[in-house]
């Protein structure tokens, strides 16, 4: 199958897309996976059956595909032969796969201080204590431009976050000092943390090298991320016996659920419960006594 024989059918789903307004990343990964659908195939995959839709999927889970993965091919799929080529009947043997829920990495309070002293320049510095004091995502963090921030009020105004939704951010006064710190050394005019070429904001890619190589300097041995700052913060606030609906809002969580995973690992919860058992009559006599 050639480029030329399958533009117009490409073509065809990336304004059906645009009119949904997907945004660019979804556009992308629906693309690649029809794409790779259709390398599966060897032929238009316009022409497929419910059974060759079975069979592709059958081959992504024999081939290792992670399960996130594989749901979202599902789910371009489902949109291709839906809305593209109206034939929703093809996809009646695909199926969404289980998801296994694990526990996130969290760093302790002083491993993140070190992490963030540890951090390549006033710059990254600045940008991860961003990513920790406010609990924000990476694509949050690298998006801030100098006017979200509001120094009267202490927030910061998060645009178009994931689900495409504004919010507000809480701004700590230690934040704004290293936010100001960085603005006097580098005089950002529109993008908070600009990239190499200052028409555009820091890469993902760059903020992620960052964070890397801070957790490297500073030792940490737990598998570090950009995510693991936002688990941290969650779970540190959770600690501090912070209300968990007012986490929800600070993660711009739409489900509580979701943030409910962070009660399994705040672990200063967990070990100021008592147990039941220690509210019984004690269990064990006089070692010294012999049994009756």
């Amino acid at each position: 199958m050639t480029e030329t024989a399958i533009s117009p059918l490409r073509r065809r789903m990336i304004e059906d897309m645009m009119m949904r307004n997907f945004v660019e990343k979804t556009q992308n990964d629906y693309i690649r996976h029809i794409k790779n659908f259709s390398d599966f195939l060897r032929r238009s995959p316009a022409t497929a059956t419910a059974e060759d839709l079975r069979l592709f999927q059958l081959y992504l889970t024999q081939s290792g595909v992670r399960p996130p993965t594989v749901n979202s091919a599902v789910s371009a799929l489902r949109f291709f032969f839906s809305v593209t080529v109206d034939r929703p009947e093809a996809t009646k043997r695909l199926t969404s796969v289980a998801e296994p829920r694990k526990i996130p990495i969290v760093l302790s309070p002083e491993e993140v201080a070190s992490l963030l002293e540890a951090a390549p320049g006033p710059q990254y510095k600045a940008a991860l204590s961003a990513a920790y004091s406010a609990g924000l995502r990476v694509s949050e963090v690298v998006a801030l431009k100098i006017s979200d921030i509001d120094s009267k009020r202490m927030l910061l105004r998060i645009e178009q976050g994931k689900g495409r939704k504004d919010r507000f951010a809480m701004l700590s006064p230690q934040l704004l000092a290293l936010l100001r710190d960085w603005w006097c050394i580098a005089r950002p005019q529109a993008w908070l943390f600009p990239g190499q070429n200052r028409v555009n904001h820091l890469s993902v890619r760059q903020f992620n090298r960052a964070v890397h190589a801070a957790a490297e300097c500073a030792g940490i041995t737990k598998r570090v991320t950009p995510h693991t700052l936002r688990h941290s913060f969650a779970t540190h606030l959770l600690e501090q016996n912070v209300d968990i609906r007012v986490i929800q809002v600070l993660l711009g969580h739409a489900k509580l659920e979701t943030t409910a995973l962070y009660t399994q690992v705040a672990t200063n919860t967990i070990r100021t419960v008592t147990s039941p058992l220690d509210r019984l009559t004690p269990l064990r006599g006089n070692k010294d006594e012999p049994p009756a």
